[in-house]
Protein backbone atom coordinates (compact mmCIF):
# COMPACT_ATOMS: atom_id res chain seq x y z
CA UNK A 1 0.00 0.00 0.00
CA UNK A 2 1.41 3.13 -0.99
CA UNK A 3 -0.58 5.07 2.46
CA UNK A 4 -2.25 4.53 5.40
CA UNK A 5 -3.07 7.84 5.88
CA UNK A 6 -7.28 7.97 5.88
CA UNK A 7 -7.49 4.53 5.40
CA UNK A 8 -9.90 2.38 7.51
CA UNK A 9 -8.20 -1.02 9.62
CA UNK A 10 -9.81 -3.37 11.23
CA UNK A 11 -8.32 -5.86 13.97
CA UNK A 12 -9.74 -8.80 15.60
CA UNK A 13 -8.40 -9.59 18.78
CA UNK A 14 -8.39 -5.87 19.83
CA UNK A 15 -9.02 -5.36 23.03
CA UNK A 16 -5.38 -5.77 24.43
CA UNK A 17 -1.65 -7.29 23.26
CA UNK A 18 -0.98 -7.27 20.25
CA UNK A 19 -4.34 -6.30 18.66
CA UNK A 20 -4.79 -3.28 20.48
CA UNK A 21 -0.43 -2.37 19.69
CA UNK A 22 -1.48 -2.41 16.21
CA UNK A 23 -4.69 -0.45 16.49
CA UNK A 24 -2.79 2.31 17.95
CA UNK A 25 -0.07 1.89 15.80
CA UNK A 26 -2.73 2.14 12.86
CA UNK A 27 -4.05 5.11 14.08
CA UNK A 28 -0.65 7.09 14.67
CA UNK A 29 -0.40 6.79 11.04
CA UNK A 30 -3.47 8.69 10.45
CA UNK A 31 -5.79 5.54 10.25
CA UNK A 32 -10.07 4.96 11.25
CA UNK A 33 -9.60 2.25 13.07
CA UNK A 34 -11.94 -0.85 14.26
CA UNK A 35 -11.05 -3.33 17.17
CA UNK A 36 -12.71 -6.08 17.32
CA UNK A 37 -12.82 -8.38 20.50
CA UNK A 38 -15.06 -11.29 21.72
CA UNK A 39 -14.71 -9.92 25.39
CA UNK A 40 -17.13 -6.38 25.80
CA UNK A 41 -15.34 -4.90 28.79
CA UNK A 42 -12.01 -4.80 28.14
CA UNK A 43 -13.14 -3.43 24.74
CA UNK A 44 -15.18 -0.86 25.77
CA UNK A 45 -12.42 0.17 28.32
CA UNK A 46 -9.26 -0.21 25.34
CA UNK A 47 -11.60 2.07 23.17
CA UNK A 48 -12.27 4.65 25.49
CA UNK A 49 -8.59 4.75 25.91
CA UNK A 50 -7.84 5.06 22.66
CA UNK A 51 -10.57 8.35 22.03
CA UNK A 52 -9.41 9.46 25.24
CA UNK A 53 -5.92 9.60 23.26
CA UNK A 54 -7.11 11.45 20.69
CA UNK A 55 -7.75 8.19 17.98
CA UNK A 56 -10.64 7.71 15.48
CA UNK A 57 -11.61 4.13 16.55
CA UNK A 58 -14.50 2.20 16.88
CA UNK A 59 -15.43 -1.24 19.18
CA UNK A 60 -17.31 -4.04 17.29
CA UNK A 61 -18.05 -6.93 19.83
CA UNK A 62 -17.62 -9.85 17.84
CA UNK A 63 -16.88 -13.66 17.89
CA UNK A 64 -14.36 -14.92 15.07
CA UNK A 65 -15.73 -18.76 15.21
CA UNK A 66 -19.07 -17.25 14.19
CA UNK A 67 -19.13 -15.99 10.46
CA UNK A 68 -22.67 -14.00 11.18
CA UNK A 69 -21.05 -12.09 14.12
CA UNK A 70 -17.87 -10.88 11.72
CA UNK A 71 -20.01 -9.94 8.83
CA UNK A 72 -21.89 -7.81 11.31
CA UNK A 73 -18.60 -6.56 12.22
CA UNK A 74 -17.90 -5.64 8.37
CA UNK A 75 -21.37 -4.13 8.27
CA UNK A 76 -20.31 -2.12 11.44
CA UNK A 77 -17.18 -0.76 9.74
CA UNK A 78 -18.93 -0.11 6.39
CA UNK A 79 -21.35 1.93 8.78
CA UNK A 80 -19.09 3.83 10.77
CA UNK A 81 -16.18 4.69 8.08
CA UNK A 82 -17.71 3.57 4.66
CA UNK A 83 -15.19 1.42 3.39
CA UNK A 84 -12.37 -0.85 4.78
CA UNK A 85 -8.79 -1.21 3.06
CA UNK A 86 -6.79 -3.55 5.89
CA UNK A 87 -8.25 -6.50 8.01
CA UNK A 88 -5.78 -7.52 10.48
CA UNK A 89 -7.36 -11.36 11.33
CA UNK A 90 -5.25 -11.07 14.91
CA UNK A 91 -7.40 -12.94 16.97
CA UNK A 92 -5.59 -15.97 18.53
CA UNK A 93 -6.18 -18.27 21.45
CA UNK A 94 -4.07 -21.78 23.57
CA UNK A 95 -6.32 -24.28 23.63
CA UNK A 96 -5.48 -24.76 27.56
CA UNK A 97 -5.27 -28.85 26.90
CA UNK A 98 -3.92 -31.28 29.33
CA UNK A 99 -1.98 -34.37 28.75
CA UNK A 100 -0.89 -36.06 25.79
CA UNK A 101 -2.86 -35.02 22.11
CA UNK A 102 -4.66 -38.39 22.61
CA UNK A 103 -5.73 -37.12 25.89
CA UNK A 104 -7.19 -33.76 24.67
CA UNK A 105 -10.60 -32.97 25.21
CA UNK A 106 -12.26 -32.85 21.51
CA UNK A 107 -14.01 -28.71 22.57
CA UNK A 108 -10.21 -28.45 22.44
CA UNK A 109 -9.10 -28.86 18.81
CA UNK A 110 -12.57 -27.61 18.09
CA UNK A 111 -12.03 -24.34 19.89
CA UNK A 112 -8.39 -23.72 18.53
CA UNK A 113 -9.69 -24.43 15.32
CA UNK A 114 -12.84 -22.21 15.34
CA UNK A 115 -10.96 -18.75 16.73
CA UNK A 116 -7.37 -19.76 14.88
CA UNK A 117 -8.32 -20.81 11.23
CA UNK A 118 -12.24 -20.16 10.79
CA UNK A 119 -11.57 -17.46 12.27
CA UNK A 120 -8.88 -16.60 9.45
CA UNK A 121 -11.29 -17.64 6.95
CA UNK A 122 -14.37 -16.00 7.86
CA UNK A 123 -12.18 -12.36 7.80
CA UNK A 124 -11.40 -13.63 4.45
CA UNK A 125 -15.05 -14.20 3.34
CA UNK A 126 -16.32 -11.35 4.88
CA UNK A 127 -13.80 -8.48 4.19
CA UNK A 128 -12.25 -10.18 0.44
CA UNK A 129 -15.33 -9.56 -1.83
CA UNK A 130 -16.03 -6.24 -0.28
CA UNK A 131 -12.33 -4.79 -0.84
CA UNK A 132 -12.68 -6.70 -4.14
CA UNK A 133 -15.78 -4.30 -4.96
CA UNK A 134 -13.73 -0.89 -3.74
CA UNK A 135 -11.10 -1.06 -6.61
CA UNK A 136 -8.62 0.18 -4.40
CA UNK A 137 -5.81 -0.60 -2.28
CA UNK A 138 -6.21 -2.88 0.20
CA UNK A 139 -4.43 -5.79 2.67
CA UNK A 140 -5.19 -8.68 4.37
CA UNK A 141 -2.83 -9.63 7.67
CA UNK A 142 -3.40 -12.63 9.18
CA UNK A 143 -1.26 -13.55 12.37
CA UNK A 144 -0.21 -17.04 12.44
CA UNK A 145 3.44 -18.21 14.83
CA UNK A 146 6.50 -19.41 14.23
CA UNK A 147 4.83 -22.56 17.01
CA UNK A 148 3.33 -23.93 13.61
CA UNK A 149 4.25 -21.70 10.67
CA UNK A 150 7.53 -22.88 11.27
CA UNK A 151 7.60 -26.16 13.23
CA UNK A 152 5.78 -26.96 15.89
CA UNK A 153 6.12 -27.06 19.92
CA UNK A 154 4.78 -30.88 20.57
CA UNK A 155 3.31 -29.99 23.58
CA UNK A 156 0.62 -27.67 21.58
CA UNK A 157 -0.68 -29.31 19.06
CA UNK A 158 -3.78 -27.19 18.71
CA UNK A 159 -2.10 -24.22 18.55
CA UNK A 160 1.01 -25.09 16.34
CA UNK A 161 -1.26 -27.11 13.86
CA UNK A 162 -3.51 -24.23 13.56
CA UNK A 163 -1.50 -21.51 12.87
CA UNK A 164 0.55 -23.56 10.29
CA UNK A 165 -3.10 -23.39 8.49
CA UNK A 166 -3.09 -19.56 8.80
CA UNK A 167 0.15 -19.84 6.92
CA UNK A 168 -1.28 -21.88 4.39
CA UNK A 169 -4.26 -20.34 3.81
CA UNK A 170 -2.57 -16.90 3.36
CA UNK A 171 -0.09 -18.60 0.42
CA UNK A 172 -3.25 -19.68 -1.28
CA UNK A 173 -5.05 -15.62 -0.66
CA UNK A 174 -2.01 -14.25 -2.21
CA UNK A 175 -1.90 -16.15 -4.82
CA UNK A 176 -5.48 -16.15 -6.09
CA UNK A 177 -5.10 -12.50 -5.58
CA UNK A 178 -2.11 -11.86 -7.71
CA UNK A 179 -3.69 -14.16 -10.24
CA UNK A 180 -6.91 -11.64 -10.39
CA UNK A 181 -4.42 -8.88 -10.98
CA UNK A 182 -6.14 -7.38 -7.63
CA UNK A 183 -5.32 -4.35 -5.97
CA UNK A 184 -5.57 -6.17 -2.92
CA UNK A 185 -3.04 -8.05 -1.53
CA UNK A 186 -2.18 -10.22 2.13
CA UNK A 187 0.58 -10.65 4.42
CA UNK A 188 1.88 -13.38 7.08
CA UNK A 189 2.86 -11.58 10.61
CA UNK A 190 4.57 -14.06 12.56
CA UNK A 191 5.20 -12.00 15.72
CA UNK A 192 8.44 -11.85 17.89
CA UNK A 193 11.09 -13.36 17.59
CA UNK A 194 11.00 -13.48 21.57
CA UNK A 195 7.91 -14.39 23.42
CA UNK A 196 4.99 -11.38 23.99
CA UNK A 197 3.42 -10.39 26.40
CA UNK A 198 0.02 -10.80 25.38
CA UNK A 199 -3.41 -12.43 26.65
CA UNK A 200 -2.55 -16.01 25.16
CA UNK A 201 -2.04 -17.94 28.22
CA UNK A 202 -5.28 -15.89 29.75
CA UNK A 203 -7.02 -17.56 26.85
CA UNK A 204 -9.85 -19.50 28.58
CA UNK A 205 -11.18 -16.30 30.02
CA UNK A 206 -12.79 -15.72 26.87
CA UNK A 207 -13.73 -19.74 26.25
CA UNK A 208 -17.57 -19.54 24.96
CA UNK A 209 -19.90 -22.23 26.16
CA UNK A 210 -20.25 -23.45 22.21
CA UNK A 211 -16.49 -24.96 22.97
CA UNK A 212 -16.85 -25.00 27.22
CA UNK A 213 -14.34 -27.52 28.96
CA UNK A 214 -16.08 -31.33 28.90
CA UNK A 215 -14.10 -31.99 32.86
CA UNK A 216 -12.23 -30.40 35.03
CA UNK A 217 -8.84 -29.42 34.46
CA UNK A 218 -6.33 -31.61 36.67
CA UNK A 219 -3.93 -28.66 36.74
CA UNK A 220 -3.70 -25.11 36.87
CA UNK A 221 -4.05 -23.36 33.29
CA UNK A 222 0.08 -22.33 31.99
CA UNK A 223 1.18 -19.13 32.70
CA UNK A 224 3.87 -16.37 31.46
CA UNK A 225 5.49 -17.28 34.85
CA UNK A 226 5.32 -20.95 34.50
CA UNK A 227 6.92 -21.11 30.83
CA UNK A 228 9.20 -18.46 32.19
CA UNK A 229 10.54 -21.21 34.75
CA UNK A 230 10.07 -24.04 31.97
CA UNK A 231 12.40 -22.05 29.91
CA UNK A 232 14.98 -21.47 32.60
CA UNK A 233 15.08 -25.08 33.84
CA UNK A 234 15.99 -25.73 29.84
CA UNK A 235 18.77 -23.51 29.67
CA UNK A 236 16.72 -21.32 27.30
CA UNK A 237 17.53 -17.47 27.55
CA UNK A 238 14.40 -15.51 28.29
CA UNK A 239 13.79 -12.67 25.99
CA UNK A 240 10.70 -10.66 25.08
CA UNK A 241 9.16 -8.91 22.31
CA UNK A 242 7.57 -5.74 22.51
CA UNK A 243 4.41 -5.41 20.83
CA UNK A 244 4.77 -2.21 19.70
CA UNK A 245 7.52 -3.65 18.12
CA UNK A 246 5.30 -6.16 16.16
CA UNK A 247 2.99 -3.19 15.13
CA UNK A 248 5.78 -1.57 13.59
CA UNK A 249 6.58 -4.20 11.47
CA UNK A 250 3.15 -4.89 10.20
CA UNK A 251 2.75 -1.04 9.11
CA UNK A 252 6.52 -1.02 7.10
CA UNK A 253 5.36 -4.71 5.93
CA UNK A 254 2.17 -2.96 4.52
CA UNK A 255 4.27 -0.08 3.27
CA UNK A 256 6.55 -2.05 1.74
CA UNK A 257 3.78 -5.14 0.30
CA UNK A 258 5.72 -7.19 1.80
CA UNK A 259 4.14 -11.11 2.25
CA UNK A 260 6.31 -12.72 4.60
CA UNK A 261 6.17 -10.13 8.07
CA UNK A 262 8.71 -12.18 9.74
CA UNK A 263 11.33 -11.00 11.40
CA UNK A 264 14.95 -12.20 11.45
CA UNK A 265 16.12 -14.28 14.32
CA UNK A 266 19.19 -16.85 14.15
CA UNK A 267 17.37 -19.57 16.21
CA UNK A 268 13.82 -19.15 14.45
CA UNK A 269 15.67 -19.18 11.43
CA UNK A 270 17.85 -22.37 12.08
CA UNK A 271 14.43 -24.10 13.09
CA UNK A 272 13.00 -22.63 10.09
CA UNK A 273 16.66 -24.41 8.00
CA UNK A 274 16.46 -27.68 10.01
CA UNK A 275 12.86 -28.40 8.97
CA UNK A 276 13.31 -28.01 5.24
CA UNK A 277 16.70 -29.91 5.32
CA UNK A 278 14.66 -32.61 7.07
CA UNK A 279 12.19 -32.71 4.68
CA UNK A 280 14.41 -32.65 1.86
CA UNK A 281 16.57 -35.34 3.17
CA UNK A 282 13.58 -37.16 4.44
CA UNK A 283 14.94 -38.01 7.66
CA UNK A 284 13.14 -37.92 10.73
CA UNK A 285 12.61 -34.36 12.97
CA UNK A 286 14.74 -34.56 15.37
CA UNK A 287 14.09 -30.54 15.41
CA UNK A 288 11.32 -30.23 17.35
CA UNK A 289 12.03 -28.16 20.31
CA UNK A 290 10.36 -28.38 24.00
CA UNK A 291 10.20 -24.57 24.56
CA UNK A 292 9.74 -21.79 22.44
CA UNK A 293 12.91 -19.34 21.97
Amino acid sequence: MRTLQGRVGVVTGGAGGLGRAIGERFAAAGMRVVLADVQAEPLERTVAECRDAGMEVIGVQTDVTNFASVEALRDATLSAFGSVHVVCNNAGIGAGAEGRMWEHELNDWKWAIGVNMMGVVHGINAFVPVMLEQNDEGHIVNTSSGNGGVSPLPSTPQYAATKAAVVTITECLYGQLQEIDAKVSASVLFPGPHILRTGLFESWRSRTEEFAKERPRKTPYTTVEALEAQMKAAGVTIAYTPVEEVAERVVVGLLANDFWIHPGSERGDNQLRARTESMLHRTNPTYLRAVPG
